[in-house]
């Protein structure tokens, strides 16, 4: 794994310093003149001392200073450490972790050596460690969805959940294969079926301080489609090309309760991720079959394409049987829902008022944007079919894919406390600075901020 969570210091007045510039305020120069620098948004200049060596750089802010911005410095400033001038508070540490998403690279596969990067010396007063769990966690989590599924399959995800398992003496059960049906996640295992048996189907569930009563009980769950051909329905070559990041949903999930184990918030946690393989084979479920749920409700496979809201129905229920007080799912699970808001603003859906306003509003917060979207039901009726509880497919009159998706879900989600449903894409499909092409954690940074705080308001 590339997590550098070196690539943030502490503070050290010997680092390079970052001059923000609003628009209109560069000085008065031959050098800031010959470039063309007026202090707009995203304008950076390098500035070299006598010798021509980098002594400081000037970054325009325009109007105002986003901390997010900070995100696209790293990749662009030569290595080397770096401090921001006059950022303090809670602004500096959002820049600290901006520069901290920015550092990512993925390079697993390249046959270079990796080149040195820009560090960042945080301003004194921030939490540097707590700004590095959250940079890692996100990192993990890109990682995981950037990584091909020919090594990122059920038994590695399983891997990296027994990780975080032992190093924060928690408890971790897998439940494989045919054991599944034993077990009761008949939908799982359908769908996992026909990988093949070292890439078989499984529920692995963790828990934390299950124990401890007094605490709220936190549930997460994740989507772990590892590649995603169709099934039956198979994808056209260009729908299947990225299916790699279909497991972005339990690779959220994972990142999210290390961080939250890694921050040792008062709270009980279960994490519920369904890891599968939709693949092609004979004993691959069609469409037309009829699936059993742990729920007991029956489902009709209208297309095997829609898979992920079939493996989500066992783990959600599953989720309700522990009771939990909250519960937020994550999953890659429609292209409707990259129609409605596109790929850098995830659907949010829940039916309480207060925790969508406070998903909401931790987003605007950390700078991890959230958009809730409807949970109508007047769509239900889409979900109605004629020889069974549900259909997967919803009826084309209603159209709104990623809603009908999220109505699907609201039929398993635990009865007990709040539970809000995280549509997301997981991925940045195009290239730059501090953004590059690839896996993308969306809501982990949001989702961590609420807990948080509904921890202490418990």
């Amino acid at each position: 794994m590339t997590a550098r969570p070196d690539v943030l210091i502490a503070a050290d007045a010997s680092a390079r310093p970052i001059r923000l510039l609003a628009a209109g305020a560069a000085p008065a120069s031959p050098w800031a003149e010959a470039h063309d620098f007026t202090g707009k948004t995203g304008q950076l200049l390098i500035v070299p001392d006598a010798q021509g060596h980098p002594a400081e750089a000037w970054f325009g802010t325009g109007e105002a200073f986003d901390p997010l911005s900070v995100r696209g410095l790293a990749a662009r400033l030569p290595a080397g450490d770096w401090r921001l001038e006059g950022v303090e508070g809670e602004a500096a540490e959002m820049s600290a972790v901006a520069w901290g998403l920015g550092t990512y690279l993925f390079d697993r596969y390249k046959a270079r050596p990796q080149r040195g990067r820009a560090r960042l010396a945080v301003a004194e007063g921030v939490d540097l460690e707590a700004c590095r769990r959250i940079v890692a966690a996100c990192a993990l989590c890109r990682e995981m969805v950037d990584t091909p599924a020919a090594d990122m399959g059920p038994l590695q995800i399983e891997t990296i959940a027994r990780e975080i398992a032992e190093a924060h003496d928690a408890d971790l059960t897998v439940t494989e294969g045919e054991a599944l049906l034993e077990a009761n996640y008949p939908a799982v295992h359908a769908v996992g079926r026909a990988a093949a048996p070292h890439r078989a189907p499984r529920v692995i569930e963790l828990g934390w301080k299950l124990d401890q009563t007094d605490r709220p009980l936190i549930a997460l769950v994740g989507k772990g489609v590892v590649f995603d051909t169709g099934g039956l329905d198979l994808k056209p070559a260009a729908g299947m090309r990225n299916m790699k990041k279909d497991m972005g949903g339990a690779a959220h999930a994972l990142a999210l309760a290390r961080l939250i184990l890694q921050a040792d918030l008062p709270v009980r946690l279960v994490v519920l991720v369904a890891a599968v393989e939709n693949a092609v084979s004979a004993d691959a479920f069609r469409p037309g079959d009829v699936l059993a749920t742990r729920q007991g409700l029956t489902v009709e496979v209208g297309n095997t394409d829609a898979e992920g809201r079939l493996i989500l129905a066992d783990v959600l229920t599953r989720a309700g049987e522990h009771a939990p007080d909250l519960t937020l799912d994550f999953a890659t699970l429609t292209g409707a829902a990259r129609i409605a808001l596109g790929p850098e603003l995830p659907p949010l859906y829940t039916d309480d008022e207060a925790l969508a306003e406070g998903l909401l509003a931790a987003g605007r917060a950390v700078r991890d944007p959230l958009w809730r979207m409807p949970l109508h039901a007047g769509y239900r009726a889409a979900l109605e079919a004629e020889i069974a509880d549900l259909r997967n497919d919803p009826a084309a009159w209603a159209q709104a894919g990623s809603v009908t998706a999220a109505l699907f879900l609201q039929r398993f989600a635990p009865t007990t406390g709040l539970w809000a449903h995280l549509d997301i894409f997981a991925w940045n499909p195009r290239a730059r600075p501090g953004w590059p092409e690839g896996g993308e954690a969306q809501g982990i940074r949001a989702a961590f901020h609420h807990i948080s705080a509904f921890a202490s308001a418990h």
